[in-house]
């Protein structure tokens, strides 16, 4: 669609542009962190999920490229957008994490963690928190356990989440490289970056960001991503485009930015759970992917997500352990076309040997409801 234009735009095309802006329409030739600084980082939750986001996403993905930038601490996992952990890089942790630490402020006030802290002065038990996670990274309990008797008048369970919530901290290695594991401890992000948040990037800037990778979308689908509020002030002074969904939202995007055709061939593609591409949005509908997505049990963590066939979510998946070998398991949502399963089939087999090494495996297809 030329610049400057401005339609009612379907959820075909909204689809498909999703799929365009994520890479997912045709995987892209470039880096690692450059594709985590496009994406505005991957959910992370489960540190299995990046390496399958980025499978679907980059030519040759070589998980060690993610898993070497996160020993170098050039990437890390921190809790942002969402309160959720992502995968993003340094660069992107210093810059997000001041603008999204009010979310983070606002959900643990509404925990029992936070009411049972409420109207305490924290600071002299933070400053000792990031003391004692600066030498050595722990976990929330063991945090709490070290805390307990230096500040016996606060809940010192409460206290641990409060930090994770309230203060600057990420999650270091080895949690999180490849085929490795370690504990969910926390460290300060300036223990391990060396170097604190500072202002952070401006909202504007977060808008633009979040279109270049999810647009065209509306103010409430920025707002769903990041967990941020009262952004249509921000977008109201922006210079974007105006379009209309098919429902009547307003959807907004960048004045330069260009839309696939309708009709543009969407590939068969395998999302770990959670996928940017399908939670970042408030309205789901472009995808189908609904307002939840029920994934099968898996084996390995991150061996579950949703499939897309012609850019909508038409199926689950669930990779699991077989005696020696491993079986992945396709949950079609309904009957596929011929052709359509033939794919599904091959893109899960490159998948399920990515994952297994090229353990023996074995791909199922279910019928449709089977449970």
């Amino acid at each position: 669609m030329p610049a400057g234009a401005s339609a009612t735009l379907s959820d075909r095309v909204l689809g498909r542009s999703t799929l365009q802006r994520q890479h997912l329409l045709a995987r892209a030739p470039i880096s690692v962190p450059a594709m985590l600084e496009h994406l505005v980082g991957l959910q992370g939750q489960v540190p299995g999920v990046p390496y399958t986001a980025l499978w679907s996403r980059v030519v040759g993905f070589d998980p060690e490229e993610l898993s070497s930038a996160m020993a170098a601490r050039t990437v890390v996992r921190a809790p942002l957008m969402r309160t959720t952990l992502h995968t993003v890089t340094a660069r992107d942790c210093l810059a997000l994490q001041p603008v999204t630490a009010p979310v983070l402020a606002r959900t643990f006030a509404s925990t029992a963690w936070g009411r049972r802290l409420r109207g305490q002065d924290l600071g002299p038990a933070f400053a000792a928190a990031g003391t004692l996670v600066a030498e050595r990274p722990l976990t929330r309990a063991a945090l709490a356990k070290e805390l307990a008797p230096r500040f016996p008048e606060l809940d010192a369970t409460s206290l641990a989440w409060a930090f994770s919530y309230l203060a600057p901290v990420l999650q270091p290695t080895p949690r999180g490289l490849w085929r490795r594991s370690g504990p969910s401890a926390l460290t300060t992000i300036e223990a391990w970056l060396g170097q604190a948040p500072g202002a952070g990037m401006g909202l504007d800037t977060l808008v633009r960001r979040y279109l270049t990778a999810f647009g065209p979308a509306s103010v409430n689908d920025v707002q769903a991503w990041c967990g941020l509020t009262r952004l249509r002030e921000i977008t109201e002074g922006m210079d974007l485009r105006r379009h209309r969904s098919a429902a009547g939202a307003e959807l907004l995007d960048l004045a330069d930015a260009t839309l696939p055709d309708e009709d543009v061939p969407a590939p068969v593609r395998f999302l770990g759970e959670y996928d940017n591409a399908l939670i970042g949005y408030a309205d789901r509908s472009r995808t189908d992917a609904g307002s939840a997505l029920d994934l099968p049990q898996g084996g390995p963590g991150g061996a579950v997500g949703t499939v897309l066939v012609d850019a909508t979510v038409r199926a689950a998946w669930a990779l699991r352990r077989r005696g020696d070998g491993f079986t992945l398991t396709v949950h079609p949502r309904s009957p596929l076309p011929r052709d359509d399963a033939e794919e599904v089939v091959r893109e899960a087999t490159a998948l399920g040997t990515f994952l297994t090494l090229g353990a023996d495996l074995r791909v199922e297809m279910d019928r449709p409801d089977a449970g």
